[in-house]
């Protein structure tokens, strides 16, 4: 039993190691003074604790002798002694922890041997102290141990004490949490295919104007997980499983989640037209998306993209250049620099912020574009326009959906660039979506764009979400702001056929139409559309038919910098003003297998933008509605340099890793252009456009123009 107390006692103790540290020790019996050795006379203190200490190792190195069989083993170890010095200067063993007995004898033979020397005292009085030291096999010399000492205690001082904090943090198997984040679904309009029959079921309570959707709002209806589980491929080896269905990186603890990933456009092509071109994309990126507990996620992308496009494609992104030298901007995506001699580089990002505060709402910070609409294209608020900073809140609650987006705009025109730095202009917009029945969708639009003008910087007159912005505008501004209001509406005959349409107001006189005298006034635009899910019974065949009529000097202003537009490209329907189009689309996947077309047939008035004829015909945006102004009755559509166009967009491919939504794919556009009048901007002109690629589908490319 004593036995057994002893080493519990010695194990709890803080022990002096004779091979690791020679500071480290414990007296057991605290008294006034050490014992002395005689080579110790005269210390006090500390000094002389470490001297009998040096003492007590340097006897037992010079006497400790290890057992020949335990030398031969190459043994080591330590062996821990309690002993005592009692009130006569004795040394006396009191118990040996050893894993031989041979050493465990040696210990007691050592001690045997200490010299007498004098005791410790407490109040002058000779009395006895305990101590306990382990001996570590093989021997060390103070010497050997003095400068293992120092070589510690250098590195000690250039080292930290190690934490373990980054060893402790504990991985979780990655269950793509990203489907039921608050983060947003990349917006392509062949991705949104995929769900877009789900989100339409009658009694759905959604609302699938507002683009582009959450994870959250698409798993209410759709398993994205489970559809990517039906076409994940068998694939072992690491480099197969990120090529064919895995993030580049996941990482998934607990509360968080990052994921990491490539981002590829890369495509060769040749298009005919008034020059002949070899065309390209060479778009290499990096996305990385997270999630932090669950109510914040994130994702941003950087782009670095190189191209050269068809020569009609080419000319119109050059015709809405900016100021300042840069040969183009490539719509939707950005300002270009001149890459080579006749391609364009196009650096570019997109961000976002999502917080989530309450079940009810959510609140996003970001760089990119934004959609308002159930069709292919959208009166209200498009994606062709580059990417701009905004900041949008969704509130979702009953039957009502409302969105209200903060953007910060340019205007990139010679006119208003001062000391090389664009001007500014904002707008603000609402859309209350109402599910009034099952069937039954509709849903306000307004919005108000304003500039910087008297120093106006961001009205806080717009900062309140629930009001009207048409009345503020007009009290608070002059009206040097553009406000326009609009309805759409959604009606579900069934399952698998649904009807939609949008119509917006840029200025209306009821008198004008009154008198039915097509008054320039009278600025709207509509759009009628319907799809088709599950076409003539056939699982995941999209049909769907689009009209969309927009009458001259829609979206523009008597102030152009006010108009509806954004780095020279509009807000609204990239065509601008003045201009009809019927669209039929056809979308197909099966498996991993894919097939989109899209036939386009348009007429629109174009600008002749000659010496003889400087007249505004409505079709531009960024002109003053005010001035050349042909007509200000028996305006309609197509006046002007009325322009056929035609356009088949035909693209088929593979899809490789649905993660990312990368695609093998092939693509051939046809555009037929055949105005009245051939001018040297505008002329007849057939363009055949084949390419190949691969590419991570997350935004919409918008060619046909």
């Amino acid at each position: 039993m004593k036995k057994g107390l002893l080493t519990l006692f010695l194990s709890l103790s803080t022990l002096v190691a004779f091979s690791q540290d020679v500071n480290s020790k414990k007296t057991i019996f605290s008294a006034e003074q050490f014992p002395v050795f005689p080579k110790c006379e005269n210390l006090q203190s500390k000094e002389l604790e470490k001297c009998f200490y040096n003492e007590v190792q340097d006897f037992v190195f010079q006497n400790f002798v290890v057992p020949e069989n335990l030398v031969q083993n190459k043994f080591k170890g330590n062996v821990k002694v309690l002993f005592e010095v009692d009130k006569n200067g004795v040394f006396k063993v009191i118990y040996v922890n050893a894993v031989d007995d041979a050493l465990i004898k040696e210990t007691k033979r050592v001690f045997a041997k200490f010299p007498n020397i004098k005791p410790s005292t407490y109040n002058g009085n000779p009395t006895f102290s305990q101590y306990n030291v382990t001996i570590a096999i093989p021997l060390k010399s103070i010497e050997q141990l003095a400068s293992e000492a120092l070589v510690v205690a250098e590195s000690t001082k250039a080292i930290p004490k190690q934490l373990t904090e980054l060893d402790s943090i504990v991985y979780e198997k990655f269950n793509n949490p990203q489907y039921n984040s608050h983060l947003n679904v990349p917006f392509s309009h062949s991705y949104y295919a995929h769900f877009d029959p789900a989100m339409n079921q009658v009694g759905a309570n959604n609302h699938t104007a507002s683009k582009p959707y959450t994870y959250v709002e698409v798993a209410k209806y759709y398993n994205l997980a489970a559809e990517n589980e039906k076409i994940k491929k068998k694939a072992s080896g690491w480099w197969a499983r990120k090529l064919w269905n895995e993030n580049l990186v996941e990482i998934q603890g607990e509360d968080y989640w990052f994921v990491l990933n490539p981002i590829f456009d890369l495509q060769v092509g040749t298009a005919s037209g008034k020059n002949q071109v070899d065309t390209f994309i060479n778009t290499r990126g990096i996305n990385l998306s997270g999630g932090l507990g669950p109510k914040l996620n994130f994702t941003t992308t950087i782009y670095e993209s190189q191209g050269r496009f068809a020569d009609y494609y080419n000319r119109y992104a050059e015709s809405i250049r900016p100021a300042g030298g840069n040969p183009a901007i490539i719509p939707g995506i950005g300002i270009a620099k001149d890459f080579k001699t006749d391609a364009y580089d196009i650096p570019s990002a997109d961000a976002n912020l999502t917080f989530a505060p309450a079940k009810f709402v959510d609140l996003q910070l970001g760089y990119g574009r934004n959609f308002i609409g159930d069709g292919y294209r959208s009166i209200f608020e498009s994606d062709g326009a580059s990417p701009y900073p905004y900041f949008k809140i969704n509130t979702n609650f009953w039957k009502i959906k409302y969105t209200n987006t903060y953007m910060w705009l340019k205007d990139v025109r010679p006119e208003v660039t001062l000391e090389r730095t664009y001007a500014t202009k904002y707008m603000a917009n609402h859309y209350l979506s109402l599910n009034v029945t099952n069937r039954w969708n509709l849903g306000l639009f307004e919005s108000v764009i304003w500039t910087d003008t008297n120093n106006r910087g961001f009205d806080v007159h717009f900062v309140n979400p629930i009001i009207f912005y048409r009345t503020v505008e007009f009290t608070s501004s002059a009206r040097t702001g553009n406000a326009v209001l609009g309805l759409s509406s959604k009606f579900k005959w069934n399952n698998n056929v649904t009807f939609y349409g949008q119509f917006l107001l840029d200025e209306f006189s009821l008198g004008e139409v009154k008198n039915e005298s097509n008054s320039w006034k009278n600025k709207f635009a509509y759009q009628l559309g319907v799809k088709y899910f599950n076409a003539f019974k056939v699982d995941n065949l999209l049909l769907q038919f689009e009209f969309n009529h927009v009458r001259p000097y829609v979206y523009s202003h008597s102030v152009p910098i006010t108009n509806y537009g954004h780095n020279n490209q509009n807000i609204g329907h990239p065509w601008g003003g003045n201009f009809q189009e019927l669209l039929v689309i056809g979308r197909y996947h099966k498996g991993r297998l894919y097939a989109d077309a899209k036939i386009t047939i348009g007429t629109k008035g174009l600008d002749y933008d000659t010496t003889q004829n400087t007249f505004n015909y409505g079709g531009n945006i960024y002109k003053d509605y005010d001035v050349n102004r042909p007509y200000d009755s028996g305006v309609k559509v197509g006046q002007g340099n009325k322009t056929n166009i035609f356009i088949t967009d035909l693209q088929a491919g593979y899809l490789v890793n649905p993660m990312t939504n990368m695609k093998l794919f092939g693509s051939f556009i046809y555009r037929n252009f055949n105005p009245n009048q051939n001018t040297a901007t505008v002329f007849n002109e057939s363009t055949t456009w084949f390419s190949l690629g691969i590419r991570s589908d997350v935004f919409n490319w918008y060619f046909d123009y």
